[in-house]
């Protein structure tokens, strides 16, 4: 059976419920507390599953709207995939060049400008250069393979599409 690029959006809904589902059992189940990049990076997952299924309430049957779908699909996954990328940086830094544990997000949702508070809470603090695992790998590492997947699955099926049908069912 043809993979479809409909049925690949599926899957990739699939993938960020479940790491959705993962982050909400890591912090309620095990709890493992989530810092400010922790928490940016859950959002991005929520903001695929939501985007993905946008995407997936909209006709695919031309290859413009297959093209936007994947943008779509593929902005909040970067994002997340940048923040992976800057929280595994800070849990590699030798301890001496950890930036210093900063206030809450709530304090500073609360007392800064927007751009301030967005540009402080990628900066990333000493909470998130704490090194937590499941599975005997880091979360952030957990994020950057989730992003990644998501990421290829859904570039894949578009150029896979292109090619096979000219509707992309």
């Amino acid at each position: 059976m043809k993979s479809t690029y409909k049925k690949l959006l599926l899957l990739v809904l699939l993938i960020a419920l479940v790491g959705s589902a993962g982050s909400f059992f890591a912090q309620y189940v095990l709890g493992l507390n989530p810092c400010p990049l922790c928490i940016f990076q859950r959002v991005a997952v929520m903001a695929v599953a939501l985007f993905t299924i946008i995407a997936l309430l909209f006709p695919l049957r031309f290859k413009l709207s297959r093209f936007i779908s994947a943008v779509w699909v593929s902005l909040p996954a970067l994002f997340g995939l940048g923040v992976a990328l800057r929280q595994i940086y800070l849990q590699n830094l030798p301890a001496d060049q950890v930036p210093a544990c900063g206030p809450g997000l709530n304090f500073l949702s609360k007392t800064l400008p927007f751009t301030d508070f967005i540009s402080t809470v990628l900066s990333g603090s000493g909470e998130c250069a704490q090194v937590e695992k499941i599975l005997w790998v880091p979360l952030p590492v957990w994020s950057l393979m989730l992003f990644s997947c998501i990421l290829v699955l859904v570039w894949y099926g578009l150029f896979k599409s292109r090619h096979t049908h000219p509707y992309g069912y």
